[in-house]
């Protein structure tokens, strides 16, 4: 599995977990919905910045959507 899969199913599930929207989350990110939206279906892969913003609005650690469930 690729990381970038690995992150989009992450988000999405931790975002759902959350009852957040992609619009919602983007808002707390101050991120672009698009974006967070493109990450998901993975087809942009995050830079190092927008993961940090990412995980600080879900309040969990950046490393924590990247590891791999088991």
């Amino acid at each position: 599995m690729t990381l970038r899969r690995i992150l989009a199913q992450n988000l999405r599930r931790v975002r759902q977990e959350r009852s957040l929207t992609q619009e919602e989350l983007a808002d707390l990110a101050g991120i672009n919905r698009n974006y967070v939206g493109m990450i998901e279906r993975e087809e942009n892969a995050a830079t190092v910045d927008v993961l940090e913003s990412l995980a600080k609005a879900l309040s969990i650690e950046a490393a924590d959507l990247l590891a791999k469930i088991r």
